[in-house]
């Protein structure tokens, strides 16, 4: 059927409909580089994070059913839980993913995914086919690194793999989910054998293809760390792609 035969009404909106998906894939473009939001407490930190969360869940909504969401572990993001965990945000179109995990049983106190739960999860109404955790289950953490491997490519089925956001801390060493080195694996979830836990880890390579990385640095001390570790590639902060970036930092 020809345009033409649209009724002017018709034509109205679906110009309206090109000019608004326009408007969002430049929006997002335009999100693409480094982006550092300073304040002076983490109490206004963790209110400019949600309200750019809500910002950004409204924009994806508008271009996909489902936003994918990566978590960080650590004591680091606990206030922040807690308050995105009380704030309005309609948490059933998100599916949750946990960028790195220690080879213990879930009910450990140094279980990310318990932390997680007992902070982010609780009582919200999050449904557990919402939560990709890893499964630490199994004897071996190299097979446990491949089962999530599995899992991340089976849910980006026919899709190219790249999560809508991923949250990281960072450590005081400089180190990110639990990416201690500035070498590069060629796997998506690889696994790491430290003195005090083994462990499971995205790689840089799969953290770097999301459309979006939020560095949480809620204290002056990492936020201090964060600018002497600069432009020292040995780091594997600085693995992190700029353009991608987002810094949430306290005020110096």
């Amino acid at each position: 059927m020809s345009i033409f035969s649209y009724a002017t009404r018709d034509i109205y909106i679906m110009v309206f409909n090109i000019f608004q998906d326009t408007f969002i894939n430049k929006f997002i473009k335009m999100t693409k580089f480094l982006k550092i939001i300073r304040k002076k407490t983490e109490y206004q930190l963790i209110n400019s994070f949600i309200n750019e969360l809500k910002t950004y869940l409204a924009i994806r909504k508008k271009m996909q059913k489902r936003f994918s969401f990566v978590l960080t572990g650590g004591k680091s993001p606990i206030k922040l839980y807690k308050k995105i965990n009380k704030s309005k945000i309609n948490f059933k179109d998100i599916d949750f993913f946990f960028g790195d995990e220690r080879h213990v049983s879930k009910k450990s106190k140094f279980s990310n995914l318990r932390l997680i739960k007992n902070n982010l999860f609780y009582q919200n109404g999050i449904k557990d086919k919402q939560i990709f955790s890893i499964d630490t289950n199994m004897r071996i953490t190299g097979d446990i690194a491949k089962k999530y491997e599995n899992k991340i490519k089976k849910y980006f089925k026919n899709k190219k793999i790249g999560f809508d956001l991923i949250l990281l801390g960072m450590g005081l060493d400089g180190h990110i989910a639990s990416i201690f080195s500035n070498k590069k694996s060629k796997k998506l979830v690889t696994s790491v054998y430290r003195e005090d836990f083994k462990r499971i880890s995205m790689s840089i390579k799969l953290i770097n293809k999301s459309k979006q990385i939020w560095l949480w640095l809620p204290t002056n001390k990492k936020s201090k760390l964060f600018q002497n570790f600069k432009n020292n590639k040995n780091i594997p902060v600085n693995l992190l792609k700029n353009k991608k970036l987002k810094i949430f930092s306290i005020l110096q």
